[in-house]
């Protein structure tokens, strides 16, 4: 399996959350843009990783995760095809594709 071009991810275990970050590679360490006075929000390795991964371990991740964030064209590409977001589902932080999803369990 070779890693999918320019994808990070990095799993997150907090109490019994399983937590996905991932996003496309070249965000890391952009300063994105939110709200009108002029506050930034710092893509970082330290939240979305720095190992690249293949579609189907982010699917897997995914199928797993009772929280995602997910960030980046390519990312979201990969979570449509794999029926995880709608367009509909998604919107944009500083003009870059993004979506959260929530798992809720009864």
């Amino acid at each position: 399996m070779v890693p999918e071009e320019g994808v990070v991810m990095r799993v997150h275990r907090v109490r019994s959350e399983f937590v996905v970050a991932a996003c496309d590679a070249d965000l890391l360490g952009r300063d994105l843009p939110v709200g009108e006075h002029g506050r930034t929000v710092k893509v970082t390795s330290q939240f979305y990783g720095e190992r690249r991964v293949t579609r189907e371990e982010l699917l897997w991740a995914l199928e797993r995760a009772t929280i995602a964030n997910l960030l980046g064209e390519r990312v979201l590409r990969l979570a449509r095809e794999g029926g995880f977001v709608t367009p509909e589902g998604t919107g944009s932080i500083g003009g870059v594709p993004h979506a959260e999803i929530f798992a809720i369990t009864g």
